[in-house]
């Protein structure tokens, strides 16, 4: 190995020689102590045997093994990250030919996971095992079980399955809220098969957003497939999460990665274990972020909340009286600071639970009583036609906006649902740069209801238009906030 060394370090190290003749001793303030390296070793040693290796296996036709020549290990590589299967007709089979039409079981990918419980209740990735036909874990004293699948949860992306034996090292649980952003952790998985692989880094971030239902754990540990389903450990020998995802451009690890908050994956593993699925609440609406422009427009404050851009008909929601426009900015009294807090608060309520909403209307703030319902297999969004209108009463108050709008028809009213509005006519200057089309139809200008022309007129002749200005627009079936700013000299 050759050795480099710097104008800076040959300066010191003649000053560390010149000390050492002189006899001085350099002392360190006790704050500027340097500090070691963990050490991981004990940590292995204790979680180690408690990590499994899960391998997957599908029936296929013997007509078509796609894939008969590749590595199961690299399987996982190409399903995981949605790349096409090579084929490859002149390679090693993985198993015996049969005759045509009969079935065999080709490998289908590799995973890690965990045991949860000594009786052999092991958790993984759902994706690990979805689509399976059988699961095989092998634990690190080389033994191999068949194992059952108890049930996955594709939302949460976690999965219980369960081997027959006994007395089997489990892991201990950690509490993730003790866990500190740059606090050292630990993954050990089967990267591309390579069985007990031990990678470590640290805590990038928490409440990572990449999903409805759980705020990630984002770390700089090194994961790859095969990884998924594997623990994540913290220095106290604690597993305080699961690897699940990586972020890539490449498909390979680029420094980033993911894991499910063992607190969630708990809560989702209880329900799996006790039911075989798990039951998520819904209230029926679609929301969106709440941006700066529009919560200064509406005089919300800070951006917070969920805007809600359509309610269900008939849904929870519905019946307490949500309508499009409003922010619910607390629910079950805790506070929604951003849109993706909601899908995870409802969903963790228990269909059936009656609490209470509050959500910012027109300025002020009002508590509705939900009663919140199981969720359900997402309906297709139906495409509403812009309504048309039929012999207009126009109004061209809203010219300096850009703005024509007109009278909704009593036909239009009761196709969209609404007692009242005012149909965009045209829309051109700051209106269109707004994003208001022509058959927009606005709902509310400010914090004021525009039932017909003669309310929009009369809130826009208020409105202070030398500052932004809010209006609740329905487009389609979805309701948004679109903020018209005054043309600068």
């Amino acid at each position: 190995m050759r050795v480099f060394w710097t104008d800076a370090g040959v300066r010191l190290m003649r000053a560390a020689g010149l000390a050492l003749v002189l006899g001085i001793v350099f002392v360190y303030p006790a704050g500027a102590q340097m500090r070691g390296l963990p050490d991981f070793t004990e940590l292995v040693e204790q979680v180690g045997p408690s990590v499994v290796n899960i391998r997957t296996l599908e029936k296929v036709s013997a007509r078509r093994q796609g894939g008969g020549g590749i590595d199961p290990e690299m399987l996982e590589f190409f399903r995981r990250f949605g790349l096409p299967i090579p084929n490859v007709p002149n390679g090693p089979r993985q198993g015996p030919q049969g005759p045509q039409g009969q079935e065999e079981e080709q490998p289908r990918g590799v995973g890690s996971g965990f045991i949860l419980s000594s009786d052999g209740v092991i958790m993984t990735n759902a994706h690990v095992v979805e689509g399976a036909d059988e699961v095989l874990v092998t634990l690190t004293d080389k033994r191999e079980f068949k194992a059952k699948i108890i049930g996955a949860d594709k939302r949460s992306d976690v999965a219980v399955v369960k081997i027959a034996a006994t007395d089997l090292p489990a892991v201990k649980v950690g509490d993730v809220s003790r866990l500190k952003v740059g606090e050292w952790v630990m993954a050990i998985g089967s990267p591309f098969g390579l069985e007990n692989t031990v990678t470590a880094g640290i805590v990038s971030a928490k409440q990572r957003d990449t999903g409805d239902y759980l705020p990630f754990i984002q770390t700089d540990v090194a994961i790859n497939p095969g990884n998924s389903g594997g623990p994540l450990i913290n220095m106290r020998g604690e597993v305080i999460g699961i690897n699940s995802q990586i972020y890539s451009r490449s498909g390979g690890y680029m420094g980033i990665s993911f894991a499910i908050p063992m607190d969630e994956a708990v809560r989702v593993s209880e329900q799996l274990r006790a039911t075989g699925r798990v039951s998520r609440g819904r209230i029926g609406v679609q929301i969106d972020q709440v941006s700066k422009d529009v919560a200064e427009s509406i005089g919300l404050g800070k951006p917070r909340g969920a805007l809600v851009r359509a309610v269900e008909p008939g849904a929870p929601a519905d019946k307490a009286g949500v309508e499009p426009g409003d922010i619910i900015v607390r629910f079950d009294g805790k506070p929604v600071e951003k849109s993706s807090d909601l899908p995870r608060v409802v969903g963790g309520t228990k269909p059936g639970t009656k609490t209470t909403l509050t959500v910012f209307r027109r300025g002020v703030n009002k508590d509705l009583t939900v009663t919140v319902a199981e969720i359900e297999p997402e309906k297709p969004a139906r495409k509403a036609e812009a309504p048309r209108a039929d012999k207009p009463v126009t109004s061209e108050i809203g010219k300096e906006l850009g703005l024509t709008v007109s009278e909704l028809t009593p036909a239009q009213r009761k196709e969209l649902g609404q007692r009242g509005g005012v149909l965009v006519v045209a829309s051109k200057d700051a209106a269109a740069r707004a994003g208001i089309r022509e058959g927009d139809v606005i709902l509310q200008l400010g914090n004021t209801l525009v039932p017909d022309v003669g309310a929009f007129e009369s809130a826009l002749s208020k409105a202070d238009k030398s500052k932004p200005l809010g209006l609740l627009v329905r487009r389609g079936e979805l309701a948004q906030i679109l903020v018209i700013r005054p043309d600068r000299p």
